[in-house]
């Protein structure tokens, strides 16, 4: 804010309408929300696109010989699959804050001086008297203001649905019981 000549920076303070602030102060807000938003998703969709090779599991077989590593074919996955996700922020908090500090001085200064004068020449007398006055004020005024807008941005869960749920369906044959005798309580 300039101050101009005509207008002093308290005035330039009381003009700003405080519902206009906290107005361009809320659109603001949301417009840094979206943004942040969009980039937040945007990130989801990069790592949704990117993928790598993921090992599921590597057994470990111990026999009498010694021990055996099998791995499995890889398992290509997006990094989204494989549990990275995008950070998500939001606006907590808003604050407007404004001071303005008004001091202003009046000093006044009087000095009355009354001077007197005489004379007696020749049976003629004369006198006068002169009187001084003077009175003095002065005005002073300092005004100094501020303003502070202040926000805070926390990070929070990404939405339910952008981390998908990871169903596992086990298709494997069952193992057959093998032996075939034992149960059964025939007579012979």
């Amino acid at each position: 804010m300039s101050t101009s000549n005509n207008q002093s920076v308290g005035q330039q303070l009381l003009d700003v309408p405080l519902p206009r602030m906290v107005e361009e102060l809320a659109m603001g807000i949301a417009k840094a929300q979206n943004a942040l938003d969009e980039n937040s998703v945007e990130t989801a969709v990069e790592l949704a696109e990117e993928t790598i090779d993921v090992y599921p599991a590597i057994t470990r077989v111990i026999t009498d010989d010694g021990v055996e590593f099998n791995q499995p074919d890889p398992i290509e996955m997006s990094l989204l699959h494989v549990g990275l996700t995008p950070t998500f922020y939001q606006f907590s908090e808003a604050t407007i804050e404004v001071s303005m500090d008004i001091k202003t001085k009046l000093e006044t200064e009087t000095s009355f001086g009354v001077e007197t004068e005489h004379s007696v020449n020749w049976g003629v007398y004369s006198g006068s008297v002169q009187a001084d006055f003077e009175h003095n004020r002065k005005f002073g005024k300092t005004v100094e203001g501020t303003s502070k807008m202040k926000t805070t941005l926390v990070p929070v869960t990404p939405p339910e649905l952008m981390v998908p749920e990871i169903e596992t369906v086990d298709n494997r044959t069952p193992p057959q019981n093998g032996g075939g005798g034992g149960g059964g309580g025939g007579s012979s």
